[in-house]
């Protein structure tokens, strides 16, 4: 397992978290997913208050060895569907959200704590405040945000410096071959701002695993049926690439987000499928393997990415002597 530095912080992570949305107990199975992911070098464990019984399976796995995790957790969905205050990233629900996290989690702090989705109806420099205040009473050591536009990330940051508050560090967001939407806005701005991206849905609901290019396959969190031609091909490419490499469909596609500065989330759903997944950290991609997996499935950043790309590179802009410029 090779590890990278959260952010601007010096807390070292895996590059490959483990997600525990799906944790419902901590049977035989899960606590082998669990062992194995820790006996491979994972130390990044990744729930939500909202993943049913997640928090409480996660913090019972955890006992004898919480430190050794980097624990991360989210807030904002309900607490309570007959309480407006009982949602939401004001300061309120982030407070009451935190101390049942922490119950559950049978832990006296988060190492990340994630703004689940950018709510609207709350000012984000109340959420900056109350952020830095957990931060500040040791109850949190790092804040991130999942699932919010890049601007919202980047004034959020931004009201953070000028203030002296505790920043975000980290970003979660979908991310695969097939749905590359980040790549217009969100991606830049993290990597302008130093901020590391967390990745989910990275093997696009198993349609880049393979598993749904065997004839006759059945559903699973997809149906069949409905896989697109685009998602078809760029699968296909995805296995091709896997054969002349000698590895796994999902470790092509887990390496390729790996390439590109994120660090996937794996949910998965038996220890022998986190093995083959864990195997992405020592797969090097051949450019030309790169470029032949995202021809199969063509992504257009579209404006103002394209045009200012286009821009750039105009000497009716910036002169003629443009190409002397170094630093390019």
């Amino acid at each position: 397992m090779r590890y990278r530095l959260l952010g601007r912080t010096g807390l070292r992570v895996s590059e490959l978290f483990l997600g525990a949305m799906t944790y419902n107990e901590a049977s035989p199975e899960v606590r082998g997913i669990f062992d194995l992911y820790a006996e491979s070098g994972g130390n990044v464990v990744d729930t939500a208050s909202m993943y049913g019984e997640s928090e409480n399976v996660v913090g019972e796995l955890l006992q004898g060895r919480r430190d050794r995790f980097v624990l991360a957790t989210k807030y904002t969905p309900t607490r309570d569907r007959t309480d407006l205050n009982a949602a939401g990233n004001h300061r309120k629900n982030l407070v009451l959200s935190l101390e049942q996290s922490l119950r559950r989690l049978r832990t006296d702090y988060i190492d990340l704590f994630w703004v689940h989705v950018w709510d609207r109806h709350t000012p984000i420099e109340e959420t900056m405040r109350a952020l830095d205040d957990v931060v500040r009473s040791g109850k949190v050591l790092y804040v991130g945000i999942s699932d919010a536009p890049a601007w919202v990330v980047s004034r959020a940051n931004t009201l953070a410096e000028w203030r002296g508050w505790t920043p975000f560090a980290g970003l979660q967001v979908p991310y695969s071959l097939l749905w590359r939407d980040i790549e217009r806005e969100l991606l830049p701005m993290a990597r302008a701002q130093e901020i590391s991206v967390a990745a989910w849905g990275v093997l696009a609901r198993g349609v880049l695993s393979g598993r749904y290019a065997v004839p006759g396959a059945s559903a699973s969190r997809v149906s069949p049926e409905s896989i697109s031609e685009r998602d078809r091909a760029g699968a296909a490419a995805v296995i091709e690439v896997a054969g002349e490499l000698g590895v796994t469909p999902s470790q092509v596609a887990l390496a390729w987000a790996l390439r590109r500065g994120v660090l996937p989330i794996l949910g998965t759903s038996s220890a022998e499928q986190l093995k083959d997944n864990l195997g992405a950290s020592g797969v090097e991609l051949p450019d030309e393997a790169v470029r032949r997996l995202e021809a199969a499935v063509p992504f257009e950043l579209g404006f103002p990415g394209d045009f200012v790309g286009e821009a750039d590179r105009s000497p009716d802009l910036y002169g003629d002597a443009l190409p002397r410029l170094s630093g390019r």
